[in-house]
C-alpha cells in the first residue's frame, strides 16, 4: 500500500518549515509570496492530496484578470503544448487569479484574424496573438489599446508601436544560428541552402530569413542560398518541397524550416533514407523533431522555452493591468538541441 503524503513530506520537497506549510494552508501569518508559491509547487509536484486547497488560500482575496491567447494551428503538438503551459503557468500566480481563454486561429487571412482578435478583446482585460503583421489586424490592436485592453504579441511581432509588448525569441538571432551551424557543420566547402517560412507577413519568419541570409552573405558566401520556399506551414507542402529540393539539387548542403511543416520535410528526408547526409535545422521540440534528432534525420532544433515564456507573459500581463512597468520587448534565450542532449 502506498504511503499517504503527509505535510512534512510537503515541507521537505518546498525546503521549509511544517509550521511554514501550515501557515500557507491555513493564513495563520504572513508568509512571503515566493515561499508559498514553493510550497504550491512543491505540494502539486508530489500529489499531496490538499494541494488544491493551498492554491486556493494563495487566491483568496486577490485580484482577478481575465486574459485572452490566441493561438495557431491546434492541430501541431508545439501550439497544444504552449498551450497546456500557458494554462499550468496560470494556476501558479500568487499575486493575482488569472482566467485565460486559449482560442485558435485555423485561418492567417487578416480579416478573420482581425474578427477574431476583436471579439475576444470584448470580453477579456488583456490579449496575446501569435499571428501575422497586417494593417488591419494593426487597427484592431489600436482600438482595444484605446479601450484600455493591451494587446501583446507572441512569438512573432505585429503591430510595431501600436501593441503592449512582444514575448518570444529574438527571431533574427535564431537564423542566424541556423546558417552559423549549417555553414560550420557541413563537410563541404560549397553548395546550395535553402530556407522554408510560412508567410511572408509573419514578421518572426521574416526576421529569421534575415538573420539566415545575412550571415550567409557576411560569413559563408561561397554557399548559395536559393530563393526562399513558402510552405504555409503545411506538412503537405513541406513534404513535396522536400522532394522537389533532393532531386532538383545534388548539391544541396542543407536547410532550414523557419516556421512550421517541419515533420513534411522529416518524412520526405526519411522515405529518401537522407540520415545523416544533409545539415537540416527546424524550430520546436516536439515529439518527431525529438525522434528525427535521436535518428540523425535533422541536426540541430532550435526551440522556444515555453515555461519562461507563459512566465514572462503573464508578468508583463499583470503589470501592465496594474499600471506597472513592463517591458516593451522581452527577447528570451532559445533553447538548443541535438541528438546528445535530449
Amino acid at each position: 500500500m502506498a504511503k499517504r503524503i503527509t505535510i512534512a513530506d510537503v515541507a521537505q520537497a518546498a525546503g521549509v518549515s511544517i509550521a511554514t506549510v501550515d501557515r500557507v494552508m491555513n493564513k495563520r501569518h504572513p508568509v512571503r509570496e515566493v515561499t508559498a508559491k514553493r510550497v504550491y509547487e512543491a505540494a502539486t509536484s508530489i500529489g499531496y492530496h490538499a494541494a488544491n486547497v493551498i492554491g486556493a488560500r494563495l487566491q483568496h482575496d486577490l485580484p482577478v484578470y481575465r486574459v485572452g491567447i490566441l493561438l495557431q494551428r491546434p492541430q501541431q503538438a508545439f501550439y497544444q503544448a504552449l498551450a497546456r503551459t500557458l494554462e499550468q503557468q496560470a494556476q501558479l500566480q500568487t499575486q493575482c487569479r488569472l482566467i485565460v481563454d486559449i482560442e485558435f486561429l485555423e485561418s492567417q487571412v487578416p480579416s478573420t484574424v482581425a474578427q477574431r482578435l476583436h471579439k475576444l478583446g470584448q470580453r477579456v482585460q488583456a490579449v496575446a496573438i501569435a499571428t501575422i503583421d497586417h494593417a488591419s489586424i494593426t487597427a484592431v490592436v489600436e482600438a482595444l489599446k484605446a479601450l484600455g485592453v493591451p494587446v501583446f504579441s507572441l512569438l512573432s511581432d505585429m503591430a510595431d508601436g501600436v501593441r503592449t509588448g512582444y514575448v518570444g525569441v529574438d527571431n533574427r538571432k535564431a537564423g542566424r544560428l541556423a546558417a552559423w551551424l549549417i555553414s560550420k557543420m557541413t563537410k563541404r566547402s560549397s553548395g546550395k541552402v535553402a530556407l522554408f517560412v510560412g508567410s511572408h507577413r509573419f514578421l518572426g519568419h521574416e526576421m529569421r530569413e534575415l538573420g539566415f541570409r545575412t550571415y550567409f552573405r557576411e560569413h559563408a558566401p561561397e554557399f548559395e542560398v536559393i530563393d526562399t520556399v513558402l510552405n504555409l506551414e503545411d506538412l503537405s507542402l513541406t513534404h513535396e518541397a522536400t522532394l522537389d529540393l533532393l532531386g532538383r539539387y545534388p548539391d544541396l548542403v542543407g536547410f532550414y524550416v523557419a516556421g512550421g511543416g517541419m515533420e513534411g520535410a522529416i518524412a520526405a528526408l526519411r522515405e529518401e533514407q537522407k540520415n545523416g547526409q544533409l545539415m537540416v535545422v527546424c524550430n520546436e521540440l516536439t515529439p518527431d523533431s525529438r525522434a528525427a534528432l535521436v535518428d540523425e534525420i535533422i541536426t540541430l532544433v532550435i526551440s522556444t522555452p515555453l515555461v519562461p515564456l507563459a512566465q514572462v507573459l503573464f508578468t508583463q500581463m499583470i503589470n501592465a493591468l496594474e499600471g506597472k512597468a513592463y517591458q516593451s520587448q522581452s527577447f528570451l534565450a532559445f533553447e538548443v538541441y541535438t541528438s546528445e542532449n535530449l
